[in-house]
């Protein structure tokens, strides 16, 4: 994407009626599509030395083995870097964090990275490994998605075609079935920009490290605006799994329109100040959710699903496993074969970029053409 800042809207603590507000930190202002959070590729990870975090946790990265091709974000909680792993040339995104070096904040970290490792799944950004450099900050390193995020894809260029739609719908609810099921784990800050793509037409979630376990030192440093979060969520409730299937649902509406689904959406890239995030938060809680518009171009199937999504009593939203198993509009996306390649390559060429990866006969083809 191109590598232009976009603003990000923060909010104040305010007494809201009916609502339960917590007051995150500003999240980094990143820039472009890649300002996102990708990982690594386990196949490398093995050849690099090795550090300690704590007592608990080995891993196997060196700060010297990371040559920075540039940075792709900052902020006041960290910066996000494109980097080159010397000894394997394997391209990464680093993430560095600036947490304070205490026990019980260290052993979260390590816990939230022990996580991350043991994460086997497609649809998930690949975790390479961490440490903490000499400042005491934690460096972690990560799957380098190329394509960036859905939430510069969609603001580049506009909505996005329902065949592709499916095969991020079965992506998204596949990896958020898969934390929840293999590792008890709810992404908790579920929205484009934590959707991310590369050039072999690979759809994959990151961020799911904003979690419980984090909630008092990376999520304070990274995490994003509420407007994605449940109703019940907003309101103070216990956040469960289904929570994350309402920001789903709100995310594939924005992604299949083209623009957040709620009214004050218009000047999305503005900030808006407290207040306008604080209304906006009252009208998700109070007012019916929005309904996906009708149109040739949307099927029923897919309409019913982002409507299950967004029931606003969470006991009758289904959790992503019952979507992803059992849902008519994912049953139909799994079914259906689409050129995912083609169209991440498509994007890549539209803004005059190459992809890190190897090309394949196919991304090669489309170069020709």
């Amino acid at each position: 994407m191109a590598d232009s800042q976009f603003k990000v809207r923060t909010m104040k603590r305010k007494n809201v009626k009916g609502l339960a507000l917590n007051a995150p930190q500003p999240r980094p202002a990143l820039s472009g599509a890649d300002a996102q959070v990708p990982g690594a590729r386990r196949d490398d990870d093995k050849a690099a030395g090795q550090l300690e975090i704590g007592v608990e946790f080995r891993l196997d990265l060196r700060a010297e083995d990371l040559i920075v091709i540039r940075e792709l974000g900052h902020g006041n909680g960290g910066t996000v870097s494109k980097v080159q792993h010397a000894a394997t040339k394997a391209i990464m995104a680093r993430k560095i964090i600036h947490v304070e070096a205490k026990n019980e904040v260290r052993k979260r970290i390590v816990r939230e990275l022990r996580i991350m490792h043991d994460c086997a799944c497609p649809y998930i950004v690949s975790f390479y490994g961490a440490f903490q450099n000499e400042s005491g900050d934690v460096v972690m390193c990560m799957e380098y998605m190329d394509c960036g995020s859905l939430d510069g894809i969609s603001k580049n260029f506009g909505p996005v075609r329902v065949d592709v739609l499916g095969k991020i719908a079965e992506a998204v609810l596949g990896g958020l079935a898969y934390l929840y099921k293999q590792h008890r784990i709810m992404h908790r800050d579920m929205k484009p920009s934590n959707i991310l793509v590369n050039s072999k037409g690979q759809i994959k979630i990151c961020d799911f490290g904003v979690s419980s376990e984090l909630e008092g030192s990376v999520a304070e440093t990274f995490v994003g605006t509420g407007t994605y979060m449940a109703p019940e969520r907003i309101q103070g409730a216990k956040y469960t799994v289904k929570s994350d299937v309402w920001s789903v649902g709100l995310t594939l509406m924005e992604l299949a329109i083209g623009k957040f689904p709620f009214n004050n959406s218009d000047n999305d890239d503005e900030a808006g100040g407290p207040q306008g995030i604080l209304d906006l938060l009252q009208q998700i809680v109070l007012e019916p959710a929005p309904k996906l518009p009708k149109s040739d171009a949307f099927p029923s199937i897919l309409e019913d699903m982002i409507a299950r999504c967004l029931m606003k009593n969470p006991d009758e939203r289904p959790t992503p496993e019952q979507l992803f198993e059992s849902d008519p509009f994912l049953l139909a996306a799994k079914r259906t074969p689409v050129d995912l390649e083609a169209w991440a390559v498509s994007m890549m060429e539209r803004q005059n970029r190459k992809s890190h990866l190897q090309p394949t006969p196919a991304s090669a083809k489309m170069r020709r053409h």
